[in-house]
């Protein structure tokens, strides 16, 4: 692996914007705040896979309900006084030179900031999204860039064609060098313009299987002053629709192949289904990993206890505690979650709670006729996704009986994908069954 000042790296998580296709999960929370595999934030994932890269110096961008993020990032990440190292929240504000404008784009999210950014001895700049679940060695991408002599670098995976309407596709010369860049084509006629022949996919020792379409994974690395240049000198507000199209025509941009497991957690759906696939046997992203593994808050929580339930491929955090009867099957449970007696949760992800309600707490709640935080027993949970701090009744039916694909009528459990989410601090009483 290629030897890089870790001080010559400086790397920025754009936040994205208001989160709208992962709503209601967004509604009082910054994406990358987003829990995840019941102990995680989605946050976790890049800061991750940055410090397991020896990259200690990163900014995370945002500007929508930052606060959650920000709290968990302070509890997180400390670095000691000589390593240099940092993480830090960058959440859009006011200032005397750029106005009151909220970010306009990625590109222009990353201009607002230059002030910030312009750290001593800093040669180049990673760009990383915050929503997206992988594990890479930044400095294979760093070796790539560096070895290459580019002046810009994207990370790029194979797809399939069917895939790349959704994606942004290059296309590269034999040596990498990308010679164009189309963002999500829709016609068969525009992915021709674009696409690679697999076999030199195989010759980058990555097997194509077939896969004629290099999508870009929102990884970017930049030599420093060409970002700088291109922001300061350019009104171009996105990196994808502007910025490159531009820098391919008169810079040298180069691919870095990656074929391992990627996925961006977009929408209800992606995040549902990222977050099940943790919890197989062989899950295609293991949590397990001691050469790379995935940092969060310690919490100092105790042992779950379970009390002679029946749990099969499922995640379980610290701090819950289950009851007898309970079946549990292919379910992701999180932090402090109450399960009482005779509950079936299936295929479903509980977020848990971020605290334990006192017995005076539990009391006010059955004195109000309302459930006290957690599960009651007798309760069925199947395909859904119930938030942090919900209150579930005994008897309670969670399950898209419908099959509608979205829905309000049934608020505070709104069906968003065709799943069922019951929104953080939501309430069910005793009985209550979706239609």
């Amino acid at each position: 692996m290629i030897d890089v000042n870790p001080r010559s790296v400086l790397a920025l998580i754009l936040g994205g914007g208001r989160g709208s296709r992962l709503y209601p999960l967004t509604k009082i929370r910054a994406k990358p705040s987003v829990p995840l595999a019941a102990k995680y934030r989605l946050i976790d994932i890049p800061i991750s896979n940055c410090i397991n890269s020896n990259i200690n110096q990163i900014f995370v961008l945002t500007q929508f309900l930052s606060n959650s993020l920000h709290g968990h990032i302070r509890q997180t990440y400390r670095f000691d006084h000589f390593s240099g190292g940092f993480v830090e929240l960058l959440a859009a504000q006011q200032t005397m030179e750029g106005g009151t404008d909220w970010y306009e784009g990625t590109a222009d999210a990353v201009r607002k900031n230059l002030e910030n950014l312009d750290q001593r001895g800093v040669e180049y700049v990673l760009i990383l999204s915050g929503d997206q679940l992988y594990r890479m060695d930044y400095r294979a991408m760093l070796k790539t860039h560096i070895e290459s002599k580019a002046d810009v670098t994207i990370a790029a995976i194979p797809v399939d064609r069917k895939e790349a309407h959704a994606l942004g596709i290059m296309r590269c010369d034999e040596t990498g060098k990308v010679t164009g860049f189309l963002e999500k084509p829709k016609s068969p006629e525009e992915i021709d313009l674009v696409k690679m022949d697999p076999k030199w996919i195989d010759s980058q020792g990555v097997e194509s299987n077939g896969r004629d379409c290099l999508a870009s994974m929102g990884l970017y690395i930049f030599n420093r002053d060409l970002l700088f240049d291109v922001l300061e000198k350019t009104p171009y507000q996105d990196f994808g629709k502007e910025v490159f199209p531009a820098a391919i025509r008169s810079k040298h941009v180069q691919v870095h192949m990656f074929d391992d497991y990627w996925e961006d957690i977009g929408t209800i759906r992606a995040f549902y289904e990222a977050n099940l696939q943790l919890a197989k046997k062989n899950p295609p992203f293991d949590l397990v990993c001691p050469e790379a593994p995935v940092y969060s808050r310690p919490r100092f929580l105790p042992p779950a206890i379970i009390e002679g339930a029946q749990i099969s491929g499922s995640l379980i955090a610290d701090g819950c505690r289950i009851g007898k009867g309970t079946v549990i099957e292919n379910s992701v449970i999180g932090l402090r979650c109450l399960i009482g007696e005779g509950v079936t949760i299936r295929n479903s992800i509980i977020m848990g709670s971020d605290f334990y309600d006192t017995d005076q707490e539990v009391q006010a709640h059955v004195d109000a006729g309302r459930p006290p935080v957690g599960i009651g027993a007798g309760s069925v949970i199947e395909g859904a996704i119930l938030d942090k701090n919900c209150q579930v009744g005994k008897n309670v039916v969670v399950k898209n009986k419908s099959g509608a694909d979205s829905s309000d009528e049934f608020n505070p459990c709104l069906i968003r994908d065709g799943i069922p989410v019951l929104v953080k601090e939501g309430v069910l009483p005793d009985g209550w069954s979706m239609g």
